[in-house]
């Protein structure tokens, strides 16, 4: 996230925006941390085992939060196990951890590209041991040699993969592109849909910004994202998760004491106004939304939307279109019940079915990767 500099200079006074004036001009002033990122290189030459290596580019999944809370275990010959790591969940804002089994979805289908991208079939056993809680594993994955196996071409999107949340050029939605993700999308099970008429798409935009409001103003949710903020390259460094803030006007907004976890729990501070409003101005800016709708909310069919999804988000990735996904009016707590059952309305998912996933669609600049955490520290000792 980076503030906008009329932003800074409209509160801060005095030798504050004096400082701010001298250090928007040095755009690698507290920028992303070379460690953080190293993980989108993929593998390193030295690491030969093919689990190893499937493992570092899955990493480079879609999460909740960045929360990274994958954990595998790879004690058994040519297997691997994965677990959810139970020391990062999301109790406020996904109480049943719906997102967080869609992000070990996203996982395992960059997982089996990776691994059939040099030449090895990866079999996944989702729930090997029953029904899914932190003590059993999410899926088993055995790996076996074979040669002339299928490349998938959306592989090669993986380390271009952004999730884009800046706002977006004011231009519509290519057709072309449009057609071309809707054709992509094989998971028929799990309808997708694409919108972007105006009168639409200006519906969903006020949901989607009602519901990042309702978080923004209770508590525990918003100190649920809060706790995972990483403010400045220090701390990025340190952490290689969460919410990453970073540049020359969050280091001056650090410098004056003004962007601390504290003041971004404070509604009414330049630190909560800020967060508030690069949140709605990218929801304000989009021109299409899509999404994807289940007929029922089983945990294999979060696997299922998370491995639909991450080849979607690929695809776009493909075409130049970029994309986010809301997720604060699908969220499960009490607060959001209402706008939850409005958002469910106004995109036609009835009944017992779910909305697994919303999204907007448009184009922006690449804003580059988000920290991932070492191979090693996602490892079962």
């Amino acid at each position: 996230m980076a503030l906008s500099r009329k932003a800074l200079l409209r509160v801060l006074g005095g030798g504050v925006v004096v400082a701010a004036g001298a250090v928007v001009g040095i755009p690698r002033l507290d920028a992303m941390p070379a460690s953080a990122i190293e993980g989108w290189a993929g593998p390193g030459p030295s690491d030969t085992d093919p689990r190893r290596r499937a493992l570092a580019w899955a990493l480079l999944a879609p999460n909740p939060h960045n929360l990274q809370s994958w954990a595998v275990d790879l004690s058994q010959p040519d297997t691997i196990l994965l677990h959810v790591d139970g020391r990062r969940l999301l109790p406020a804002t996904d109480p049943f951890s719906r997102q967080i089994l869609i992000g070990h979805g996203c996982f395992l289908e960059i997982l089996t590209m990776a691994a059939a991208a040099e030449g090895w079939r990866a079999d996944v056993s989702i729930f090997p041991a029953g029904e899914w809680s932190l003590d059993r594993p999410v899926a088993r994955i055995v790996f076996t040699r074979q040669y002339g196996i299928a490349v998938d071409p959306l592989f090669a999107e993986v380390p271009r993969r952004r999730t884009v949340k800046t706002k977006f050029e004011a231009r519509p939605l290519d057709p072309a592109h449009r057609a071309a993700l809707l054709a992509a999308h094989t998971a028929t099970a799990l309808p997708l849909s694409i919108v972007d008429e105006a009168d639409k798409v200006e519906r969903l935009r006020a949901l989607a910004i009602a519901g990042s409001e309702l978080e923004m103003n209770t508590y525990l949710t918003h100190k649920e994202s809060i706790d995972v903020v990483r403010i400045g390259a220090a701390e990025i460094a340190a952490h290689r998760d969460g919410i990453a803030l970073k540049g020359p006007m969050i280091w001056a907004l650090r410098q004056a004491g003004q962007m601390t976890p504290e003041k971004a729990m404070t509604p009414g501070t330049l630190a909560w106004s800020g967060g508030r409003d690069y949140a709605l101005a990218g929801y304000a800016s989009a021109r299409a939304f899509g999404w994807i709708a289940s007929a029922d909310n089983t945990r294999a069919t979060q696997i299922a939307v998370g491995r639909a999804f991450v080849r979607l988000q690929l695809k776009a990735t493909s075409l130049g279109v970029a994309l986010q996904p809301h997720s604060q009016t699908l969220q499960e707590y009490p607060e959001m019940a209402e706008l939850r059952r409005a958002m469910h309305k106004e995109t036609d998912v009835a009944g017992d079915a779910t909305l697994q996933m919303l999204f907007r669609l448009g184009y922006a600049a690449d804003p580059g990767p988000s920290p991932r955490r070492a191979l090693q520290s996602f490892l079962a000792a």
